[in-house]
C-alpha cells in the first residue's frame, strides 16, 4: 500500500472514519440477488475489493482475502421508523440509517467496503414505481472521489471494465518521487488551472532541462515559491471559532438538496464573471453564514476555511484506484451578506490558489505521515484540523443518465469524511445536468444539517435574479 493510503488507512478516529458513504436512488426497484452478480462480474476485477489489509511495523500491504464471500459485502438493508415519527419511512428514515452507518466500521478482516440495498424504498405516489436505495461504504485508503466514482461506473450497464495494467503492481520504493516531484512536475500545475503560466514552464523545465542556465533559473523561481507556500502553510493561524467548530462526538447527521439545473449555474457565472466553482462555493459560504446567524451568532466580518481536495492525476488515468490529491485550505468569507460581493471574494480566494504548490505540499505531507506510528502521524495531521473548519469536495460526475440493471439511477450522493476534529463535510456532486448537494456534520457541532442545506437553494436563487438583472446584451 502507498504511504499516501497507508496515511488515510491509519486516519480513523472514534469521532471521524475514513468512509466514502454515497447512496444511488434506483427506479423500478432491483433485486439483492441481481446486484450480487453485477458486482461479482464486474467490481472485483478490481483487484482492491477482493483484498483485505495487512499492517505491520512496516507499514501496510493489500492481499488477497481467502475467505471472500460476495454476501458479507453486499446485504439487504431494511429501514426502521424515525424515532419520534412512527410509520415514517422514506426519505427521512434513509438519512437516518446513513448517518449510523457513517459512523459503524468496517470489518478489518476482510475488503474494506459494503453495499447495502434496500430494495423497496416507495414510491412518490399510487402510480409511482417502487424505487431502491443504495448505500455505498468504501474505505478511503482504497481510493479518493475521482477514482471511486469511475470505478463505480464499471457496475452500470455498459459499464466499462478496468485495462490490463490496473492488474499490475505498482512499484513504491521510489515514493518520494512518485508523491512529490512527478505530480509537481505534471499534474499539479494543471489541477488548479495554471496550464500556461510562467510558473507551469518553470515547472516542466525544472522537470525536462533544456539547457543548465534555464534549470538554475527556473529552479530557483520554483524554490521560491515553494518556500513562500510551506510558509504560508506553517504560519497559518488557526481558523476562526464558531459554533461549527469545537470537538465532535461520535454520531452524524446527514442531509442533502434539491439539485439545481447546471444550465442555470453556468448562466449565472458567465453572466456574473465567474466560474461553476466560484458560484457553488459561493452559495455555500452564504448558507453557512445565514445558518449561524440564526443561531445567534455575529458572522459580519468573519471567514471560516475549508480543506479542499485537488485532483493531481489525468482524469484519463481516474480508474486506477488509490488517492492522488493534495489539499489547498480556502476561506469561505461566510460574513459577507451581499450576494455579489461574496461572490466576487470567493472568485479572489480561488485565483489566490492558482500556482500553488499547496496540494502538493499536502500529498508529501500525508507520504510523510504514512512512515510514522499512528500517534505521530495523529499529531501531524491535526495541523490540517486546527486550520479547517469543513472538508468540502467538488466532484464531476457522469453527464448522462445512468441505468443500473435495467434501471434508472436518478439521483447519486456522497459524503466526505472529515479527518481530526473537523465536523463538518461538504459534498458537491454534478450529474445528469444537475448539481446536488450533500452535508454531514457532527450532531454535537450541528445536530440539524437540513437548516444549512435548504438554504443553498435560496442562495443561488439570490445570484440567479441578479444575473437576469443584468443587460441582456
Amino acid at each position: 500500500m502507498s504511504k499516501v493510503d497507508t496515511a488515510w488507512l491509519r486516519m480513523d478516529t472514534e469521532s471521524n472514519l475514513m468512509m466514502i458513504v454515497g447512496v444511488w436512488y434506483i427506479r423500478p426497484s432491483i433485486t439483492l440477488e441481481a446486484l450480487k452478480e453485477r458486482v461479482q462480474a464486474r467490481l472485483l476485477q478490481y483487484t482492491r475489493f477482493h483484498q483485505r489489509v495487512v499492517e505491520d511495523a512496516l507499514g501496510a500491504q493489500w492481499v488477497d482475502d481467502e475467505d471472500f464471500d460476495i454476501d458479507r459485502h453486499v446485504v439487504a438493508e431494511v429501514l426502521m421508523p424515525v424515532r419520534g415519527k412512527p410509520g415514517q419511512l422514506g426519505q427521512e428514515a434513509l438519512k437516518e440509517r446513513v448517518a449510523e452507518l457513517a459512523m459503524e466500521p468496517l470489518n478489518p478482516a476482510h475488503p474494506l467496503w459494503q453495499f447495502h440495498l434496500i430494495e423497496d424504498l416507495g414510491g412518490d405516489g399510487e402510480d409511482e414505481q417502487a424505487s431502491s436505495g443504495l448505500i455505498m461504504r468504501i474505505h478511503h485508503c482504497i481510493g479518493d472521489g475521482i477514482a471511486l466514482t469511475s470505478v463505480m461506473m464499471s457496475i452500470t450497464d455498459g459499464g466499462r471494465t478496468p485495462p490490463k495494467r490496473e492488474q499490475q503492481p505498482r512499484d513504491d520504493r521510489d515514493w518520494l518521487t512518485d508523491s512529490l516531484l512527478r505530480p509537481m512536475a505534471d499534474l499539479a500545475i494543471k489541477a488548479i488551472g495554471a496550464a500556461g503560466s510562467g510558473m507551469a514552464k518553470s515547472v516542466d523545465a525544472w522537470s525536462h532541462p533544456h539547457h543548465p542556465l534555464d534549470a538554475s533559473v527556473d529552479m530557483a523561481r520554483i524554490g521560491y515559491q515553494a518556500v513562500n507556500d510551506v510558509a504560508a502553510f506553517a504560519f497559518m493561524p488557526d481558523d476562526s471559532h464558531t459554533q461549527l467548530k469545537g470537538k465532535p462526538g461520535k454520531r452524524k447527521r446527514v442531509a442533502w438538496s434539491n439539485a439545481l439545473p447546471l444550465d442555470a449555474v453556468k448562466a449565472v457565472g458567465k453572466g456574473l464573471g465567474a466560474s461553476i466553482n466560484d458560484v457553488l462555493l459561493s452559495c455555500v459560504a452564504g448558507a453557512i453564514g445565514s445558518y449561524l446567524q440564526s443561531k445567534g451568532e455575529v458572522v459580519a466580518g468573519k471567514e471560516i476555511r475549508a480543506m479542499v481536495p485537488v485532483n493531481l492525476r489525468p482524469l484519463a488515468n481516474s480508474y486506477q484506484l488509490g488517492n492522488r490529491f493534495g489539499l489547498v485550505p480556502l476561506v469561505l468569507p461566510i460574513g459577507i451578506d451581499n450576494p455579489v460581493e461574496r461572490l466576487y471574494a470567493v472568485k479572489s480566494r480561488m485565483n489566490d490558489l492558482k500556482g500553488s504548490f499547496q496540494p502538493v505540499l499536502a500529498f508529501g505531507l500525508l507520504s510523510v505521515a504514512g512512515l510514522l506510528i499512528k500517534p505521530v502521524q495523529t499529531a501531524m495531521l491535526n495541523i490540517f484540523a486546527k486550520k479547517a473548519t469543513a472538508v468540502m469536495t467538488n466532484v464531476p460526475g457522469p453527464t448522462e443518465p445512468l441505468q443500473m440493471l435495467g434501471s434508472q439511477v436518478e439521483r447519486l450522493m456522497f459524503w466526505v469524511p472529515q479527518s481530526g476534529d473537523i465536523g463538518v463535510g461538504v459534498s458537491i456532486l454534478t450529474y445528469a445536468g444537475r448539481v446536488q448537494f450533500g452535508l454531514i456534520t457532527d450532531s454535537t457541532l450541528c445536530p440539524d444539517p437540513e437548516a444549512i442545506i435548504d438554504r443553498f437553494e435560496p442562495e443561488f436563487n439570490k445570484l440567479l435574479l441578479l444575473a437576469m438583472m443584468l443587460p441582456w446584451e
